[in-house]
């Protein structure tokens, strides 16, 4: 074998390194886009489980609150606006609204203390609050897939084979400015 043979074979191997390194990075990436997703999936029923709660909830509140209507119209519409969403970022940008909306329905509870002793609303809350917890690790669970995908579309070398699949970096799913502003602000005690 000649000096032209090694060096076929050397542009062979080296041809075949980078196809297996190719299709390692496009499946790794497949991988990481999938468990995003299915994160997402997760998300999904708790939130569906929260959706079915809310025209409960404000049925139950709805005699106490009749006053308070544009606070129950905010949460109304936001619930529909996070049923018709399609994507997962649109999902995502609709539930920060109804976080925000059912943040400003709690402050409005606290004005009722017949409606706090409601044992119908009693329970109705305890649900919302175990599905919020529920919500909060499968959140956890969903940046931590969303972090994994994107440190490979962004790292090196696995990020020419994003840049060929179109792939962006995805958001995380955190509370929105709305919750934020109001969590950075001290709360009110009252004596």
């Amino acid at each position: 074998m000649g000096t032209a043979g090694i060096v076929g074979l050397i542009i062979g191997a080296l041809i075949l390194i980078t196809i297996f390194w190719f299709f390692g990075a496009w499946n790794t990436l497949v991988r990481l886009e999938n468990n995003r997703e299915n994160a997402f999936a997760d998300i999904d029923v708790q939130l569906k489980q929260r959706y079915d709660l809310i025209p409960q909830l404000m049925g139950a509140v709805k005699g106490y609150m009749d006053h308070e209507s544009e606070v129950l119209t905010r949460i109304t519409a936001a619930r529909s606006r996070c049923l018709n969403a399609g994507s997962v970022n649109d999902k995502i940008g609709a539930n920060k609204e109804l976080g925000a909306a059912m943040g400003a329905f709690n402050i409005q509870v606290e004005a009722y203390p017949d409606l706090k002793a409601n044992q119908n609303f009693i329970h109705l809350q305890s649900e919302i609050a175990d599905i919020e917890n529920k919500l909060a690790a499968v959140r956890r669970y969903f940046n931590s897939a969303t972090k994994e995908l994107n440190n490979a579309i962004e790292s090196i070398p696995s990020n020419i084979v994003a840049g060929i699949r179109g792939m962006s970096t995805q958001p995380m799913y955190d509370i929105g400015d709305t919750q934020r502003a109001a969590m950075d602000k001290a709360p009110e005690v009252k004596f």
